[in-house]
């Protein structure tokens, strides 16, 4: 966090925050918040593994976060604050860290928003630069649209989500009906609902519904440039990293994790509690929580040629070993 201005904190105020066991000084300040193999003294850091415990004796840092486990160590080192999920404490002491130095006197709206006199827009929500709130469109409270988001007509974000710079929600969904030799489009009718305390990373796109509505439930967390096609619905607490792609009308359940650059195909469902390894291609419905996983494994082009062409000659080899097996057993 050494972007932000550093104004220190005193450790006795992020503890009075945020609870843990604090071993030292409590009047002792922390100007920033750093990786524990890079930070000095004043600075903030974490352990988040044990595995990683030798990094701990050589850290220069003023205080570190750690887990019971190692409190021992952490306590022989010097400062240290105990607590059963030291990233977990990690991440409530960056929310603190952003609240405390949040800068003053920033327009709620910027000037250069453009909001449709019928869109609505929670008094307690915040406009970036150059956004558009088309007609309809609804923001709830605690909001945050950052720089150059479009809103469109009548789709609808909850409270307390977070809107990262590029972002488009309710473009028209990718429908077209054959017509001799051409394609017709279909309008989109339906919106997008997003649910509260959502986060969409830069430049994600979510498509309209053809009829019914996109849907994002509460809580779901998308990276950048992760698109999401027409009728989508995405479960609560599900978690989306870089580039994935969902297709038309597929149903992702809750507290799914789909790795990045990963592809679900449309109209397939996935079930609650399901991890997608990355640049995976769900080609079928998952049913059944667990990790999941479809992809070629990389190699040079010789070999990986000589593996598709034999991929291809899986059928015909199985009905060989069939058909040899029939005349052992005959």
């Amino acid at each position: 966090m050494r972007g932000l201005a550093r104004v220190a904190l005193r450790l006795g105020d992020i503890t009075a925050a945020l609870g843990g066991d604090f071993f030292g000084d409590a009047e002792a300040t922390i100007t920033a918040i750093a990786p524990l193999e890079s930070a000095r003294g004043g600075e903030l850091a974490f352990l988040s593994h044990p595995k990683y415990v030798n990094q701990l004796a050589g850290s220069a840092a003023g205080c570190v976060i750690v887990g019971p486990a190692v409190a021992e160590a952490a306590r022989a080192r010097g400062a240290c604050i105990v607590t059963p999920d030291p990233y977990l404490y990690f991440a409530r002491a960056t929310q603190l860290w952003r609240a405390r130095h949040a800068p003053a006197g920033t327009p709620r709206i910027h000037a250069s928003a453009v909001i449709d006199p019928e869109a609505h827009v929670h008094e307690t929500a915040r406009i970036g630069p150059l956004c558009v709130v088309e007609r309809g469109a609804h923001i709830g409270a605690g909001s945050w649209l950052k720089s150059r988001v479009t809103v469109g007509e009548d789709c609808r974000v909850g409270a307390r989500c977070i809107v990262h710079a590029g972002v488009v929600i309710g473009a028209d969904g990718f429908g077209f009906a054959p017509n001799a030799g051409g394609w017709e489009k279909i309008e989109q009718l339906g919106a997008v609902t997003i649910g509260d305390d959502v986060e969409i990373g830069a430049n994600t796109c979510i498509d309209r519904g053809a009829l019914s509505n996109t849907v994002i439930e509460d809580g779901v967390k998308l990276d950048n440039l992760v698109q999401i096609g027409h009728n989508v619905r995405v479960g609560k607490h599900t978690a989306m990293a870089g580039c994935v792609g969902v297709a038309g009308s597929a149903d992702i359940g809750e507290r799914c994790m789909i790795g990045g650059g990963a592809i679900v195909l449309g109209h397939l469902k996935v079930a609650d509690g399901v991890t997608i390894s990355a640049a995976s291609v769900v080609t079928r419905s998952i049913l059944k929580p667990g990790q999941y996983t479809g992809m070629f494994p990389i190699d040079d082009n010789a070999a990986w040629e000589k593996n598709a062409a034999s991929l291809r000659q899986l059928h015909q080899l199985r009905e060989r070993i069939r058909a040899l097996e029939k005349l052992k057993t005959s």
